[in-house]
Protein backbone atom coordinates (compact mmCIF):
# COMPACT_ATOMS: atom_id res chain seq x y z
CA UNK A 1 0.00 0.00 0.00
CA UNK A 2 1.15 3.57 -0.57
CA UNK A 3 2.59 5.07 2.57
CA UNK A 4 2.65 8.81 3.28
CA UNK A 5 5.21 10.48 5.52
CA UNK A 6 5.08 14.03 6.78
CA UNK A 7 8.27 15.76 7.88
CA UNK A 8 9.11 19.28 8.99
CA UNK A 9 12.39 20.73 7.75
CA UNK A 10 13.17 24.36 8.60
CA UNK A 11 9.52 25.30 8.68
CA UNK A 12 8.66 23.75 5.31
CA UNK A 13 6.29 20.78 5.11
CA UNK A 14 6.78 18.12 2.43
CA UNK A 15 4.73 15.14 1.43
CA UNK A 16 6.47 12.00 0.20
CA UNK A 17 4.61 9.00 -1.25
CA UNK A 18 5.83 5.78 -2.89
CA UNK A 19 4.53 6.92 -6.25
CA UNK A 20 5.17 10.64 -6.09
CA UNK A 21 6.46 13.68 -4.30
CA UNK A 22 4.86 17.10 -4.02
CA UNK A 23 5.87 20.21 -2.10
CA UNK A 24 3.31 21.98 0.05
CA UNK A 25 2.86 25.72 -0.21
CA UNK A 26 3.73 28.24 2.50
CA UNK A 27 1.12 30.83 3.56
CA UNK A 28 0.66 33.94 1.45
CA UNK A 29 0.73 36.26 4.43
CA UNK A 30 1.11 36.05 8.20
CA UNK A 31 -1.99 35.90 10.31
CA UNK A 32 -3.97 33.67 7.93
CA UNK A 33 -5.92 30.64 9.12
CA UNK A 34 -3.47 27.82 9.94
CA UNK A 35 -6.04 25.02 9.46
CA UNK A 36 -5.31 22.62 6.62
CA UNK A 37 -7.05 23.62 3.39
CA UNK A 38 -8.73 21.39 0.83
CA UNK A 39 -6.37 18.88 -0.75
CA UNK A 40 -5.25 19.42 -4.33
CA UNK A 41 -4.79 16.56 -6.80
CA UNK A 42 -1.26 16.86 -8.16
CA UNK A 43 0.58 14.56 -10.57
CA UNK A 44 2.87 11.98 -9.00
CA UNK A 45 6.54 12.56 -9.72
CA UNK A 46 7.86 9.00 -9.64
CA UNK A 47 6.38 5.59 -10.51
CA UNK A 48 7.88 2.08 -10.30
CA UNK A 49 6.67 -0.96 -12.24
CA UNK A 50 7.78 -4.60 -12.45
CA UNK A 51 7.02 -7.07 -15.25
CA UNK A 52 7.34 -10.84 -14.59
CA UNK A 53 9.43 -13.09 -16.81
CA UNK A 54 6.98 -13.88 -19.62
CA UNK A 55 7.51 -17.57 -20.39
CA UNK A 56 9.86 -20.55 -20.31
CA UNK A 57 8.58 -21.83 -23.67
CA UNK A 58 10.92 -21.74 -26.64
CA UNK A 59 7.82 -20.96 -28.74
CA UNK A 60 6.96 -17.79 -26.83
CA UNK A 61 6.72 -14.48 -28.66
CA UNK A 62 6.42 -11.54 -26.27
CA UNK A 63 5.65 -7.88 -26.90
CA UNK A 64 5.90 -4.98 -24.46
CA UNK A 65 4.00 -1.72 -24.83
CA UNK A 66 4.71 1.34 -22.67
CA UNK A 67 2.43 4.36 -22.51
CA UNK A 68 2.04 7.46 -20.34
CA UNK A 69 -1.06 9.63 -20.88
CA UNK A 70 -0.49 13.36 -21.15
CA UNK A 71 -1.14 14.93 -17.73
CA UNK A 72 -1.50 18.63 -16.98
CA UNK A 73 0.91 20.20 -14.52
CA UNK A 74 3.85 17.84 -15.04
CA UNK A 75 6.35 20.22 -16.59
CA UNK A 76 8.77 19.25 -19.36
CA UNK A 77 11.37 17.06 -17.62
CA UNK A 78 11.56 13.39 -16.74
CA UNK A 79 12.16 9.98 -18.31
CA UNK A 80 11.02 6.36 -18.18
CA UNK A 81 12.83 3.11 -18.86
CA UNK A 82 12.50 -0.65 -18.41
CA UNK A 83 15.54 -2.82 -17.66
CA UNK A 84 16.12 -6.49 -16.97
CA UNK A 85 15.67 -7.12 -13.25
CA UNK A 86 19.01 -8.93 -12.96
CA UNK A 87 20.98 -6.03 -14.43
CA UNK A 88 22.48 -4.17 -11.51
CA UNK A 89 23.73 -0.65 -12.05
CA UNK A 90 27.45 0.03 -12.06
CA UNK A 91 26.99 1.78 -8.72
CA UNK A 92 25.98 -1.57 -7.14
CA UNK A 93 29.30 -3.17 -8.11
CA UNK A 94 32.73 -2.67 -6.58
CA UNK A 95 35.78 -4.25 -8.24
CA UNK A 96 33.59 -6.70 -10.09
CA UNK A 97 31.88 -7.93 -6.91
CA UNK A 98 28.34 -7.39 -5.65
CA UNK A 99 28.55 -4.85 -2.83
CA UNK A 100 25.86 -6.64 -0.86
CA UNK A 101 27.09 -10.26 -1.19
CA UNK A 102 30.75 -9.94 -2.15
CA UNK A 103 30.23 -12.52 -4.91
CA UNK A 104 31.83 -12.18 -8.31
CA UNK A 105 29.45 -10.14 -10.41
CA UNK A 106 30.91 -11.25 -13.70
CA UNK A 107 31.80 -7.78 -14.92
CA UNK A 108 33.88 -4.84 -13.90
CA UNK A 109 32.41 -2.27 -11.55
CA UNK A 110 33.32 0.32 -14.18
CA UNK A 111 31.18 -1.32 -16.88
CA UNK A 112 28.21 0.64 -18.09
CA UNK A 113 24.78 -0.94 -17.49
CA UNK A 114 23.10 -2.58 -20.47
CA UNK A 115 20.74 -0.58 -22.62
CA UNK A 116 17.11 -0.37 -21.41
CA UNK A 117 14.58 -2.71 -23.01
CA UNK A 118 12.19 0.21 -23.54
CA UNK A 119 12.71 3.96 -23.35
CA UNK A 120 9.62 6.08 -24.12
CA UNK A 121 10.36 9.33 -25.94
CA UNK A 122 7.30 11.37 -24.99
CA UNK A 123 4.01 11.07 -23.11
CA UNK A 124 0.96 10.41 -25.26
CA UNK A 125 2.72 8.06 -27.68
CA UNK A 126 3.17 4.29 -27.12
CA UNK A 127 6.55 2.66 -27.52
CA UNK A 128 6.94 -1.07 -28.14
CA UNK A 129 9.55 -3.80 -27.82
CA UNK A 130 9.63 -7.59 -28.18
CA UNK A 131 11.47 -10.77 -27.28
CA UNK A 132 11.42 -14.40 -28.43
CA UNK A 133 11.89 -17.71 -26.64
CA UNK A 134 11.93 -18.71 -23.00
CA UNK A 135 14.90 -16.72 -21.73
CA UNK A 136 13.34 -13.26 -21.50
CA UNK A 137 13.94 -11.87 -17.99
CA UNK A 138 11.68 -10.05 -15.59
CA UNK A 139 11.81 -6.28 -16.05
CA UNK A 140 12.01 -3.41 -13.59
CA UNK A 141 11.01 0.08 -14.62
CA UNK A 142 10.97 3.60 -13.22
CA UNK A 143 9.40 6.77 -14.57
CA UNK A 144 9.70 10.28 -13.23
CA UNK A 145 8.60 13.79 -14.10
CA UNK A 146 6.11 14.01 -16.96
CA UNK A 147 6.42 10.24 -17.66
CA UNK A 148 5.32 9.14 -14.17
CA UNK A 149 1.56 9.91 -13.89
CA UNK A 150 -0.45 6.96 -15.21
CA UNK A 151 2.56 5.10 -16.63
CA UNK A 152 1.25 1.76 -17.99
CA UNK A 153 3.18 -1.19 -19.42
CA UNK A 154 1.49 -4.23 -20.97
CA UNK A 155 3.28 -7.57 -21.43
CA UNK A 156 1.61 -9.86 -24.00
CA UNK A 157 2.89 -13.33 -24.92
CA UNK A 158 1.73 -15.76 -27.61
CA UNK A 159 2.61 -19.42 -27.08
CA UNK A 160 1.87 -21.61 -30.10
CA UNK A 161 1.77 -25.02 -28.39
CA UNK A 162 2.33 -26.90 -25.16
CA UNK A 163 1.18 -26.26 -21.61
CA UNK A 164 -0.40 -22.83 -21.39
CA UNK A 165 -0.61 -22.41 -25.16
CA UNK A 166 -2.57 -19.36 -26.30
CA UNK A 167 -2.45 -15.67 -25.38
CA UNK A 168 -1.07 -14.52 -22.02
CA UNK A 169 -1.26 -10.90 -20.94
CA UNK A 170 -0.48 -8.91 -17.82
CA UNK A 171 -0.18 -5.30 -16.80
CA UNK A 172 3.16 -4.64 -15.15
CA UNK A 173 2.41 -3.68 -11.55
CA UNK A 174 3.71 -1.42 -8.83
CA UNK A 175 5.68 -3.20 -6.09
CA UNK A 176 3.69 -3.69 -2.89
CA UNK A 177 3.60 -5.72 0.32
CA UNK A 178 0.29 -7.65 0.23
CA UNK A 179 -1.42 -9.63 -2.58
CA UNK A 180 -4.41 -12.00 -2.80
CA UNK A 181 -4.81 -14.46 -5.69
CA UNK A 182 -8.06 -16.49 -5.60
CA UNK A 183 -8.27 -18.95 -8.52
CA UNK A 184 -4.89 -20.69 -8.42
CA UNK A 185 -4.56 -24.48 -8.47
CA UNK A 186 -2.24 -27.37 -7.66
CA UNK A 187 -4.22 -29.83 -9.82
CA UNK A 188 -2.29 -32.35 -11.91
CA UNK A 189 -3.27 -30.50 -15.12
CA UNK A 190 -2.14 -27.12 -13.81
CA UNK A 191 1.31 -25.60 -13.51
CA UNK A 192 0.96 -22.42 -11.47
CA UNK A 193 3.85 -20.16 -10.54
CA UNK A 194 3.75 -17.05 -8.38
CA UNK A 195 6.40 -14.67 -9.73
CA UNK A 196 8.05 -12.45 -7.11
CA UNK A 197 10.13 -9.56 -8.45
CA UNK A 198 12.22 -7.36 -6.16
CA UNK A 199 13.14 -3.98 -7.71
CA UNK A 200 15.06 -2.65 -4.71
CA UNK A 201 18.65 -2.65 -3.44
CA UNK A 202 17.96 -4.85 -0.42
CA UNK A 203 16.53 -8.36 -0.17
CA UNK A 204 12.79 -8.91 0.37
CA UNK A 205 11.40 -11.64 2.65
CA UNK A 206 8.07 -13.13 1.62
CA UNK A 207 5.55 -15.60 3.05
CA UNK A 208 3.25 -17.52 0.68
CA UNK A 209 0.09 -18.98 2.23
CA UNK A 210 -2.31 -21.37 0.48
CA UNK A 211 -5.99 -21.68 1.39
CA UNK A 212 -8.18 -24.49 0.10
CA UNK A 213 -11.73 -25.73 0.58
CA UNK A 214 -10.99 -26.77 4.18
CA UNK A 215 -8.77 -23.86 5.19
CA UNK A 216 -5.06 -23.18 5.26
CA UNK A 217 -2.75 -25.80 3.70
CA UNK A 218 0.27 -26.68 5.79
CA UNK A 219 3.54 -25.64 4.19
CA UNK A 220 6.87 -25.04 5.88
CA UNK A 221 8.66 -24.10 2.65
CA UNK A 222 6.28 -21.21 1.94
CA UNK A 223 7.67 -19.16 4.83
CA UNK A 224 10.52 -16.65 4.73
CA UNK A 225 11.26 -16.88 1.02
CA UNK A 226 14.15 -14.55 0.24
CA UNK A 227 14.03 -12.59 -3.01
CA UNK A 228 17.49 -11.07 -3.63
CA UNK A 229 17.85 -7.45 -4.76
CA UNK A 230 17.14 -6.75 -8.42
CA UNK A 231 15.91 -10.27 -9.09
CA UNK A 232 12.82 -12.35 -9.74
CA UNK A 233 11.86 -15.70 -8.20
CA UNK A 234 9.17 -17.93 -9.80
CA UNK A 235 7.75 -20.21 -7.10
CA UNK A 236 5.93 -23.36 -8.30
CA UNK A 237 2.89 -23.63 -6.05
CA UNK A 238 2.73 -27.43 -6.20
CA UNK A 239 6.12 -27.55 -4.45
CA UNK A 240 4.70 -25.76 -1.42
CA UNK A 241 2.21 -28.50 -0.51
CA UNK A 242 1.51 -32.18 -1.10
CA UNK A 243 -2.22 -31.51 -1.46
CA UNK A 244 -3.71 -31.34 -4.95
CA UNK A 245 -6.70 -29.05 -5.07
CA UNK A 246 -8.47 -27.51 -8.05
CA UNK A 247 -9.37 -24.18 -6.45
CA UNK A 248 -7.05 -22.36 -4.08
CA UNK A 249 -6.35 -18.86 -2.84
CA UNK A 250 -2.77 -17.61 -2.49
CA UNK A 251 -1.80 -14.88 -0.06
CA UNK A 252 1.57 -13.21 -0.65
CA UNK A 253 2.65 -11.33 2.45
CA UNK A 254 5.93 -9.39 2.35
CA UNK A 255 7.65 -9.34 5.75
CA UNK A 256 10.38 -6.93 4.71
CA UNK A 257 10.96 -4.93 1.56
CA UNK A 258 8.48 -4.98 -1.30
CA UNK A 259 7.90 -7.03 -4.45
CA UNK A 260 5.78 -7.18 -7.54
CA UNK A 261 3.66 -10.34 -7.64
CA UNK A 262 1.64 -12.10 -10.34
CA UNK A 263 0.53 -15.71 -10.88
CA UNK A 264 1.14 -17.52 -14.16
CA UNK A 265 -1.54 -20.24 -14.38
CA UNK A 266 -0.86 -22.80 -17.12
CA UNK A 267 -3.18 -25.69 -18.02
CA UNK A 268 -2.27 -28.78 -20.07
CA UNK A 269 -5.60 -28.71 -21.95
CA UNK A 270 -7.18 -25.27 -21.43
CA UNK A 271 -4.31 -22.94 -22.26
CA UNK A 272 -3.41 -20.39 -19.61
CA UNK A 273 -2.91 -16.79 -18.65
CA UNK A 274 -1.68 -14.45 -15.95
CA UNK A 275 -3.79 -13.99 -12.84
CA UNK A 276 -3.40 -10.49 -11.41
CA UNK A 277 -4.04 -9.79 -7.74
CA UNK A 278 -7.61 -9.22 -6.61
CA UNK A 279 -8.67 -5.83 -5.30
CA UNK A 280 -8.24 -5.48 -1.54
CA UNK A 281 -10.70 -7.48 0.58
CA UNK A 282 -14.09 -5.73 0.53
CA UNK A 283 -17.73 -6.46 1.31
CA UNK A 284 -18.75 -5.64 -2.28
CA UNK A 285 -16.80 -6.52 -5.41
CA UNK A 286 -17.06 -6.03 -9.17
CA UNK A 287 -15.42 -8.41 -11.66
CA UNK A 288 -15.74 -6.62 -15.02
CA UNK A 289 -15.54 -7.63 -18.67
CA UNK A 290 -16.63 -11.26 -19.08
CA UNK A 291 -16.46 -11.96 -22.85
CA UNK A 292 -19.91 -12.44 -24.33
CA UNK A 293 -18.91 -15.77 -25.93
CA UNK A 294 -17.57 -17.31 -22.71
CA UNK A 295 -18.51 -21.00 -22.58
CA UNK A 296 -17.61 -21.52 -18.91
CA UNK A 297 -17.20 -19.11 -15.99
CA UNK A 298 -16.02 -20.15 -12.53
CA UNK A 299 -16.17 -17.83 -9.51
CA UNK A 300 -13.51 -18.40 -6.82
CA UNK A 301 -13.94 -16.41 -3.59
CA UNK A 302 -12.22 -16.25 -0.21
CA UNK A 303 -12.62 -14.25 2.98
CA UNK A 304 -9.66 -13.74 5.33
CA UNK A 305 -12.09 -12.83 8.11
CA UNK A 306 -13.07 -15.19 10.92
CA UNK A 307 -16.75 -14.76 9.99
CA UNK A 308 -18.52 -16.33 7.00
CA UNK A 309 -19.62 -14.15 4.06
CA UNK A 310 -22.97 -14.45 2.31
CA UNK A 311 -22.96 -12.73 -1.06
CA UNK A 312 -25.68 -11.84 -3.51
CA UNK A 313 -24.57 -12.76 -7.05
CA UNK A 314 -25.77 -10.62 -9.94
CA UNK A 315 -24.71 -10.18 -13.55
CA UNK A 316 -24.59 -6.66 -14.96
CA UNK A 317 -25.79 -7.31 -18.52
CA UNK A 318 -26.47 -4.82 -21.36
CA UNK A 319 -30.09 -4.61 -20.18
CA UNK A 320 -29.47 -4.37 -16.42
CA UNK A 321 -28.74 -6.43 -13.32
CA UNK A 322 -29.97 -10.03 -13.43
CA UNK A 323 -29.61 -12.95 -11.03
CA UNK A 324 -28.10 -16.11 -12.54
CA UNK A 325 -30.59 -18.97 -12.21
CA UNK A 326 -29.53 -21.37 -9.47
CA UNK A 327 -26.75 -19.06 -8.26
CA UNK A 328 -28.63 -16.33 -6.44
CA UNK A 329 -26.18 -16.31 -3.52
CA UNK A 330 -22.84 -17.82 -2.55
CA UNK A 331 -21.73 -18.75 0.96
CA UNK A 332 -18.02 -18.24 1.67
CA UNK A 333 -16.74 -19.81 4.89
CA UNK A 334 -14.17 -17.84 6.84
CA UNK A 335 -10.61 -18.83 5.92
CA UNK A 336 -11.76 -21.26 3.23
CA UNK A 337 -11.83 -21.03 -0.57
CA UNK A 338 -15.21 -21.41 -2.28
CA UNK A 339 -15.69 -22.11 -6.01
CA UNK A 340 -18.94 -21.90 -7.98
CA UNK A 341 -19.31 -22.93 -11.63
CA UNK A 342 -21.62 -20.43 -13.35
CA UNK A 343 -21.54 -22.09 -16.80
CA UNK A 344 -22.21 -19.86 -19.81
CA UNK A 345 -23.62 -17.17 -17.53
CA UNK A 346 -23.38 -14.34 -20.09
CA UNK A 347 -25.45 -16.22 -22.72
CA UNK A 348 -24.00 -14.34 -25.65
CA UNK A 349 -24.05 -10.86 -24.11
CA UNK A 350 -21.44 -8.69 -22.44
CA UNK A 351 -21.42 -9.06 -18.67
CA UNK A 352 -19.73 -8.29 -15.37
CA UNK A 353 -20.22 -10.03 -12.04
CA UNK A 354 -21.38 -7.91 -9.10
CA UNK A 355 -21.05 -9.32 -5.57
CA UNK A 356 -22.77 -7.59 -2.63
CA UNK A 357 -23.47 -8.72 0.95
CA UNK A 358 -26.89 -10.23 1.63
CA UNK A 359 -26.76 -9.01 5.22
CA UNK A 360 -23.67 -7.91 7.12
CA UNK A 361 -20.58 -6.93 5.18
CA UNK A 362 -17.57 -9.29 5.39
CA UNK A 363 -14.35 -8.56 3.41
CA UNK A 364 -13.88 -10.88 0.45
CA UNK A 365 -11.44 -11.34 -2.46
CA UNK A 366 -12.52 -13.00 -5.70
CA UNK A 367 -11.58 -13.87 -9.27
CA UNK A 368 -13.16 -15.52 -12.31
CA UNK A 369 -11.71 -18.26 -14.47
CA UNK A 370 -13.18 -17.73 -17.94
CA UNK A 371 -13.04 -20.28 -20.77
CA UNK A 372 -13.77 -19.70 -24.46
CA UNK A 373 -14.11 -22.41 -27.10
CA UNK A 374 -15.07 -26.10 -26.93
CA UNK A 375 -13.45 -29.52 -26.91
CA UNK A 376 -9.70 -29.40 -27.53
CA UNK A 377 -10.00 -25.81 -28.81
CA UNK A 378 -10.45 -24.11 -25.43
CA UNK A 379 -8.54 -21.21 -23.93
CA UNK A 380 -8.49 -19.70 -20.43
CA UNK A 381 -8.20 -16.20 -18.96
CA UNK A 382 -8.73 -14.75 -15.49
CA UNK A 383 -10.62 -11.68 -14.25
CA UNK A 384 -9.85 -10.59 -10.68
CA UNK A 385 -12.08 -8.26 -8.69
CA UNK A 386 -11.05 -4.73 -9.65
CA UNK A 387 -10.93 -1.25 -8.24
CA UNK A 388 -13.05 1.31 -10.13
CA UNK A 389 -11.60 3.40 -12.95
CA UNK A 390 -11.61 6.35 -10.57
CA UNK A 391 -10.03 9.44 -12.10
CA UNK A 392 -8.42 7.69 -15.08
CA UNK A 393 -7.36 4.26 -16.31
CA UNK A 394 -5.26 3.24 -19.30
CA UNK A 395 -5.04 0.13 -21.46
CA UNK A 396 -1.92 -0.25 -23.61
CA UNK A 397 -1.29 -2.60 -26.57
CA UNK A 398 -4.54 -2.29 -28.54
CA UNK A 399 -5.20 -3.01 -32.19
CA UNK A 400 -8.20 -1.91 -34.20
CA UNK A 401 -9.88 -5.30 -34.64
CA UNK A 402 -8.70 -7.54 -31.81
CA UNK A 403 -9.48 -5.36 -28.77
CA UNK A 404 -12.78 -5.15 -26.86
CA UNK A 405 -13.38 -2.47 -24.22
CA UNK A 406 -16.02 -3.36 -21.64
CA UNK A 407 -17.41 -0.77 -19.18
CA UNK A 408 -19.73 -1.33 -16.20
CA UNK A 409 -21.74 1.10 -14.06
CA UNK A 410 -23.07 -1.18 -11.28
CA UNK A 411 -24.90 1.40 -9.17
CA UNK A 412 -25.67 4.58 -11.11
CA UNK A 413 -25.50 5.77 -14.70
CA UNK A 414 -22.17 7.25 -15.75
CA UNK A 415 -20.69 9.23 -18.62
CA UNK A 416 -17.13 8.45 -19.65
CA UNK A 417 -14.66 9.81 -22.17
CA UNK A 418 -12.49 7.30 -24.01
CA UNK A 419 -9.39 8.53 -25.86
CA UNK A 420 -7.42 6.53 -28.39
CA UNK A 421 -3.81 7.70 -28.44
CA UNK A 422 -1.63 8.11 -31.48
CA UNK A 423 -0.32 4.81 -32.83
CA UNK A 424 3.15 3.59 -31.93
CA UNK A 425 4.14 4.11 -35.57
CA UNK A 426 1.75 6.89 -36.54
CA UNK A 427 -1.81 8.17 -36.43
CA UNK A 428 -3.88 10.90 -34.79
CA UNK A 429 -5.67 10.65 -31.42
CA UNK A 430 -9.49 10.41 -31.23
CA UNK A 431 -11.86 10.86 -28.27
CA UNK A 432 -15.48 9.77 -27.84
CA UNK A 433 -17.96 10.08 -24.98
CA UNK A 434 -20.27 7.26 -23.88
CA UNK A 435 -23.11 6.88 -21.39
CA UNK A 436 -23.35 3.62 -19.44
CA UNK A 437 -26.78 3.00 -17.94
CA UNK A 438 -27.10 2.06 -14.27
CA UNK A 439 -26.61 -1.65 -13.58
CA UNK A 440 -25.35 -2.45 -17.08
CA UNK A 441 -22.23 -3.61 -18.88
CA UNK A 442 -21.52 -2.34 -22.38
CA UNK A 443 -18.96 -3.60 -24.87
CA UNK A 444 -18.37 -0.24 -26.52
CA UNK A 445 -17.04 0.39 -29.99
CA UNK A 446 -13.93 2.12 -28.80
CA UNK A 447 -12.35 4.85 -30.93
CA UNK A 448 -9.40 4.01 -33.18
CA UNK A 449 -6.70 6.56 -34.06
CA UNK A 450 -7.00 8.12 -37.47
CA UNK A 451 -4.50 6.61 -39.90
CA UNK A 452 -3.42 4.05 -37.30
CA UNK A 453 0.00 2.46 -37.64
CA UNK A 454 1.16 0.06 -34.94
CA UNK A 455 -0.59 -0.30 -31.59
CA UNK A 456 -2.30 2.33 -29.48
CA UNK A 457 -3.50 3.02 -25.95
CA UNK A 458 -7.03 3.63 -24.68
CA UNK A 459 -7.53 6.03 -21.78
CA UNK A 460 -10.83 5.97 -19.88
CA UNK A 461 -11.90 9.02 -17.85
CA UNK A 462 -15.26 9.25 -16.04
CA UNK A 463 -16.98 12.58 -16.67
CA UNK A 464 -20.04 12.31 -14.43
CA UNK A 465 -22.30 9.87 -12.62
CA UNK A 466 -21.52 6.81 -10.50
CA UNK A 467 -18.40 4.65 -10.31
CA UNK A 468 -17.27 2.87 -13.48
CA UNK A 469 -15.37 -0.42 -13.77
CA UNK A 470 -13.65 -1.58 -16.92
CA UNK A 471 -11.71 -4.33 -18.66
CA UNK A 472 -10.03 -4.82 -22.01
CA UNK A 473 -9.96 -8.14 -23.88
CA UNK A 474 -7.30 -8.97 -26.47
CA UNK A 475 -8.11 -11.81 -28.85
CA UNK A 476 -6.13 -13.80 -31.39
CA UNK A 477 -6.63 -16.98 -33.41
CA UNK A 478 -4.05 -19.71 -32.70
CA UNK A 479 -4.69 -22.75 -34.90
CA UNK A 480 -8.44 -22.57 -34.38
CA UNK A 481 -8.11 -21.90 -30.64
CA UNK A 482 -9.92 -18.69 -29.56
CA UNK A 483 -6.90 -17.30 -27.69
CA UNK A 484 -7.60 -14.32 -25.45
CA UNK A 485 -6.49 -12.40 -22.36
CA UNK A 486 -8.33 -9.90 -20.15
CA UNK A 487 -6.89 -6.98 -18.16
CA UNK A 488 -9.01 -4.92 -15.76
CA UNK A 489 -8.79 -1.12 -15.70
CA UNK A 490 -8.34 0.18 -12.16
CA UNK A 491 -7.44 3.80 -11.44
CA UNK A 492 -3.88 4.48 -12.60
CA UNK A 493 -3.13 6.51 -9.44
CA UNK A 494 -1.50 9.17 -11.56
CA UNK A 495 -2.32 11.90 -9.08
CA UNK A 496 -1.92 12.21 -5.33
CA UNK A 497 -3.98 14.29 -2.91
CA UNK A 498 -1.77 17.02 -1.42
CA UNK A 499 -3.33 19.19 1.31
CA UNK A 500 -2.28 22.81 1.54
CA UNK A 501 -0.40 23.43 4.78
CA UNK A 502 0.87 26.47 6.59
CA UNK A 503 4.08 27.01 8.51
CA UNK A 504 3.79 26.41 12.26
CA UNK A 505 7.16 27.23 13.80
CA UNK A 506 5.73 26.69 17.27
CA UNK A 507 6.34 22.96 16.86
CA UNK A 508 10.09 23.66 16.93
CA UNK A 509 9.75 25.06 20.44
CA UNK A 510 8.20 21.87 21.88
Amino acid sequence: MNRTTLSLIAGTTALAAVTGFAALSAPDAPGTDTAAKAAAQLPVERTSLVCPAPSTSDLAETSYTSFTPVTKGTGSGGKAELRAAAEESADDLVDGKDEGTGKDAGKSGKDKPAEPVLTPKEPGKPVTGDSSGGDAPALVGTADGRFAPGWTVQETTEVAAGTGRGLQGVNCTAPDTDFWFPGVSTDADRTDYVHLTNPDDSAAVVDIELYGKDGVLKSAVGESITVPPHSSEPVLLSTLTDERQTNLTVHVNVRSGRVGAAVQALDDKLGGDWLAASADPSGSLVLPGIPKDATSVRLVAFTPADADADLKVRLASPSGLITPAGHETVHVKGGMTTAVDLGDVTRGEAGSLVLTPTDRSVPVVAALRVVRGKGDKQETAFIPASRPVGTRATSADNSGKDSTLSLTAPRAAATVRVTASVGSEGGTPVSKTYTIKAGTTQDIEAPVPGGLKGTYALTVEPVSGGPVYGARTLAASEGGVPAFTVQTLPDDRGTVAVPEADEDLSVLQK
